[in-house]
């Protein structure tokens, strides 16, 4: 039937198959192609074997007189050639088809023939695509029956489970190696947390191996169809939220704690928003309100501590331990073991940054050191935020310091800074929010800069930019000085835009130490920020080597702070010196009239006598009051400035327009 059906063809005048006009060639179907919707042809010629490719729809319809009518409909149904079968009896007169649908039917298989492979191929397309929109749709049916579809983003949530279904995981185990590092990057991944589940919030961050953490970030096309873009960073070591503390620190403090005893300098502080666990990674376990310190990085260094003093080569130094916990809120410094006294940093004569009146206590025990603790945190300040209803407000401090007949041998700064979302409330209402928000902001930005001076070896570390890193100076130099950063993170799809800026936060301070090569001194000068420092007293921008270090902090990082932010930075730092001026000068003031009226006093009690020296009483009370005129006349001088750098920090306020801080 084969052969007789293509000799008919080739007849009807399909000269394409033809090797020369006017030769007939036998043809043999020798496959069937479903997918284009075509038949493959071969025949031979001078004793070589061709063939050819022809269209189904191609194909002319065998008269019925031929008796080839099923062969006709093989192709397009893609499958074997079948026995010749008897043509079906004609139906009665009442269903025969009349001459006008006849004409039709024949005049719609001539436009067929006529269709080119063009139209074929567009025609293709469409189908293959509603076949596709179909089968999507089904999906989506299918999966709407096997979930609770009132969880919000139920769709991401499966696109997240697909993704992480073809990941190899390798989480990071006891067994692994401790390497050791100058500069230690990790991050910490916290559990989703009771608020969150309530919400049915979505876990959007993957840990597949000891050191890379994975962002799903939900995006949108403009098409309104939703997907995922997967973000990858690599950082030391990465642990994931089944990670208790212990092993926490063991890959990051622990290390650092040999460092004291060699005579060096350690920090260790967790960074991150409010609310991602950074105090339970510090400070210790969370059950309801109350907090188990014992298991948090400050007592596990603690413990560590006392166990190497037992050791044969260093119980013969015969060191002390003591303890220190202080708090940085507003740029000033809080005691938080002595009823939260204020406290001044300065320099001394050598350079040395001393935190005057900060109270040390020896401790001898682990639970010395626990007692310190609860002190300390039950004082620290916290408040609100945009984003969270409980943040901390402060940076805060905890220092174990060795001594050795009374001089400094080693100290371990161990920090929980303050919520980094914190640093965005620069543009409040409110002033006392602003001043928050922009020691935060930068302190944050000089904490990373110190460590890229740590990490280069830099001569100039500008730790005078902020109170934290100035109160730190002393971690960020010498040789023998290490730190470890451990950011953390929350899980949920609410919180990922913080996440994302922690993390690009992180992986900025690890970039800083890759890769030598890619050093760059200094910085491109911010000229239009300079400008707009008029505003500001000359006379403190002029000797201040706190705003030369603020403007080579803000220089290094323009793409994140704009010029406004800049000028704003310069507005509130001069107005935390100047207040602390006031202050000093009002209580200086305070105690030189305690000593005038004891000396007026005498002075009256002299005119009670009957002849006492009149022209003495002149001349002392004259003296009295040049000097009350003199120092009250510097004094109100002083509190004019002040008040007129207030109104110069509100007017800057009122210009910022930050750029997008990555990572603050």
């Amino acid at each position: 039937q084969t052969d007789f059906f293509w000799r008919y063809i080739l007849m009807e005048g399909f000269s394409s198959l033809w090797p020369l006009p006017g030769r007939i060639h036998q043809a043999m179907v020798t496959s069937l192609n479903e997918d284009n919707e075509s038949v493959t042809v071969e025949w031979i010629e001078n004793g070589d074997t061709k063939g050819k490719e022809v269209r189904c729809h191609a194909l002319p319809s065998p008269p019925p007189a031929a008796g080839f009518f099923i062969i006709r409909t093989i192709p397009t149904r893609a499958r074997p050639l079948q026995p010749q079968q008897p043509e079906p009896a004609p139906p009665p007169p009442s269903q025969q088809p009349t001459q006008q649908t006849q004409a039709q039917t024949q005049q719609q298989q001539q436009n067929a023939r006529r269709k080119s492979n063009c139209v074929l191929e567009v025609e293709k397309l469409q189908e293959k695509r509603e076949r596709r929109r179909f089968q999507q749709q089904e999906l989506r049916v299918k999966r709407a029956q096997e979930v609770d579809t009132t969880i919000p983003n139920y769709e991401i949530m499966y696109m997240i489970r697909d993704f992480r279904a073809s990941l190899d995981y390798r989480p990071l185990t006891t067994a692994d190696l401790i390497e050791e590092h100058r500069i230690c990057v990790c991050v910490r991944k916290r559990p989703l947390n009771k608020k969150e589940l309530s919400m049915k919030d979505l876990d959007v961050i993957t840990i597949p191996s000891k050191n890379v953490v994975m962002v799903h970030e939900p995006k949108q096309k403009v098409d309104l169809t939703r997907y995922l873009e997967n973000q990858t960073f690599r950082f030391d070591y990465a642990f994931d939220d089944s990670t208790a503390n212990e092993m926490v620190y063991k890959f990051t403090a622990r290390p650092l704690v040999e460092t004291i005893f060699e005579r060096g300098m350690a920090t260790c502080f967790a960074y991150g928003q409010t609310g991602s666990g950074k105090t339970h990674t510090m400070g210790g376990d969370f059950s309801g309100k109350n907090q188990d310190c014992s298991k948090g990085i400050y007592a596990l260094a603690a413990r560590d501590v006392f166990l190497m003093l037992k050791k044969p080569n260093y119980k013969k130094l015969d060191l002390q331990v003591y303890a220190t916990f202080f708090e940085i809120y507003s740029g000033k410094v809080f005691d938080l073991l002595n009823r939260k006294a204020k406290l001044r940093v300065l320099e001394d004569g050598k350079q040395q940054v001393q935190v005057v009146g900060l109270q040390e206590k020896e401790v001898k025990c682990t639970e010395d050191v626990l007692k310190l603790i609860e002190v300390g945190n039950s004082c620290r300040t916290s408040g609100q935020t945009s984003a969270n209803a409980h943040s901390s407000r402060s940076h805060a401090v905890f220092q174990i310091i060795l001594r050795r007949k009374g001089k400094m041998h080693g100290k371990f700064s161990l920090i929980d800074l303050a919520g980094n979302e914190r640093g965005a409330d620069t543009s409040s209402a409110d002033r006392q929010t602003r001043l928050e928000g922009a020691e935060i902001n930068k302190s944050l930005l000089a904490l990373k800069e110190c460590i890229r001076a740590l990490g280069r070896n830099q001569p100039h570390t500008p730790f005078r930019a902020s109170k934290l890193t100035q109160v730190l100076r002393d971690s960020f130099i010498g040789e023998n000085s290490r730190t470890c950063m451990i950011a953390t993170i929350s899980p949920g799809m609410t919180s990922c835009e913080n996440t994302l800026n922690t993390l690009r936060y992180a992986n900025r301070v690890k970039e800083l130490t890759v890769d030598p090569n890619l050093v760059m001194e200094g910085g491109r000068p911010n000229i239009h920020a300079v400008n707009q420092l008029d505003l500001l007293d000359e006379d403190w921008l002029s000797i201040s080597p706190q705003r030369d270090d603020l403007k080579l902090l803000c220089e290094q990082n323009e793409e994140e702070v704009s010029p406004q932010l800049f000028t704003f930075h310069e507005a509130v730092s001069q107005l935390v010196e100047m207040e602390e001026q006031v202050l000093e000068d009002h209580k200086a003031v305070f105690q030189e009239s305690i000593r005038w009226l004891e000396d007026e006093r005498v002075l009256i009690q002299m005119t009670e006598e009957v002849d006492y020296d009149v022209e003495s009483y002149a001349t002392q009370l004259e003296q009295i009051l040049d000097q009350k005129i003199e120092i009250l006349t510097e004094l109100r001088d002083k509190v004019k400035s002040f008040r007129s750098a207030l109104q110069q920090e509100e007017q800057a306020s009122k210009q910022i327009s930050p750029k997008k801080p990555r990572g603050l």
